[in-house]
């Protein structure tokens, strides 16, 4: 398909069409974007992707939907009905990449399967993303964020002992999503050393979190315990974790190795009796003392104030932060002194929007508009060739529909 006339980026002159809901595609599709990619996002006309309502708190749209949508143009199309179905692959004959997140067996049903396309469109990447991946007992379930943390192991590492939590973002999506989108770059990079063209890939949440749970499940085969969750800390390491100041505040300190110890002990907390207790003197003694340490680490926490105890530890080296809310960060002077927030269209008007995190010297990611449900079915109908009376049978049809359902 045509590059758009301000295309640019290193994806420039790539299409990918989305058979998208929630999170994980839409975080890959939108990343293809932000590095230049055209991005079709295929939308059943009566309602779309569910992610459009969860809320309505970005000027009547879904916090979910803005972060993981702009820059993509909206085809409202029902690809079960067989004028929508053939509208999907005229599209797919002029694309790149395809990229779905449908249900279980959902592409085998919709004549997009692995060996559909193969068959149909050999030149196309075409990357599913599923829950479990195939072949095991859990292949036919369906999957979100919270059920693969849970069943991946994730909630049993995170919160404190006796209270599992899901860690905050949804880490199963998004990673998921992230790899998705470095194996369509993968592929994208193959063909163009001349390889053959064209990929089928899947990526399972399941594999995906096994794969961040790389430490816990080492450390449980090879030990035979499975590490009890520490809330704000880690068990690996010690001490490591988040103490109260005297204004209120709290500070997150880490060590990562014995002179990063010795230093926190002997130079900021004025602790050597500390430093020099033999049982403390290596990571694995202090983290079975690590009650201990954070007794004392705390108690010289609550006499200092936050700036003083930041200004402590970073003249001696020693890593730390502060604990803040998702209200202190939308305000955090570093996002704004580095210029990382921009404004984009929606159709519930202008709305800030981070960069996304990779800085390319000599260009900035497009940062297109949030799309309507449908608001690009009529354009890219004609482009791929449909005249006027055939978009208006097509949408008499219920084939392709346009516009938010009222």
């Amino acid at each position: 398909m045509d590059i758009p006339p301000d295309g640019s980026g290193p994806l420039a002159g790539i299409t990918v069409v989305a058979l998208e809901q929630a999170v994980s595609a839409p975080l890959c599709t939108r990343t293809l974007g932000d590095f230049g990619a055209r991005v079709v996002k295929i939308e059943h006309p009566r309602g779309g992707d569910f992610a459009r309502y969860y809320d309505d708190v970005v000027h009547g749209q879904a916090a979910h939907f803005v972060w993981l949508n702009r820059g993509k143009e909206s085809v409202a199309l029902d690809v079960k009905d067989p004028g929508g179905s053939a509208v999907l692959h005229r599209l797919l004959e002029r694309a790149d990449v395809l990229v779905s997140n449908l249900a279980p067996g959902a592409t085998a049903k919709l004549g997009i399967a692995r060996d559909d396309l193969a068959a149909r469109h050999p030149g196309l990447i075409a990357v599913e993303i599923d829950g479990y991946g195939s072949g095991g007992p859990l292949s036919g379930k369906r999957a979100y964020d919270l059920l693969v943390q849970a069943e991946s192991g994730a909630c049993a590492i995170t919160g404190v002992a006796g209270a599992p939590a899901k860690p905050g973002p949804p880490m199963a999506d998004a990673c998921t999503g992230l790899y998705a989108a470095l194996s369509i770059m993968a592929s994208l990079v193959g063909a163009g050393r001349g390889r053959r063209p064209g990929a089928a890939v899947s990526v399972s949440m399941f594999d995906t979190m096994t794969e961040m749970m790389g430490y816990a499940l080492n450390y449980t085969r090879h030990s035979g315990i499975d590490q009890e969750p520490v809330g704000m800390g880690s068990p690996a390491v010690a001490p490591y974790g988040a103490y109260r100041t005297a204004d209120g505040h709290t500070v997150v300190l880490g060590t990562t190795n014995d002179r990063e110890w010795q230093r926190l002990a002997r130079e900021l907390i004025d602790r050597p009796d500390l430093a020099d207790d033999p049982r403390y003197r290596d990571n694995p003694g202090r983290v079975a003392h690590r009650a201990v340490l954070d007794e004392a680490i705390a108690a010289w926490c609550a006499g200092q104030a936050m700036a003083d105890v930041q200004r402590g530890a970073d003249a001696v080296g020693i890593g730390n932060s502060r604990y803040n809310t998702p209200g202190d960060v939308v305000a955090h002077p570093h996002l704004a002194a580095r210029d990382r927030w921009r404004t984009v269209d929606s159709p519930g008007g202008p709305i800030p929007a981070l960069l996304p995190p990779p800085v390319v010297d000599g260009w900035e990611p497009p940062m297109g508009p949030i799309p309507a449900l449908g608001a690009h079915t009529d354009a890219v109908l004609a482009e791929l060739g449909y005249t006027a009376p055939e978009i208006t049978a097509l949408r008499a049809s219920g084939a392709v529909g346009g516009g938010d359902p009222a």
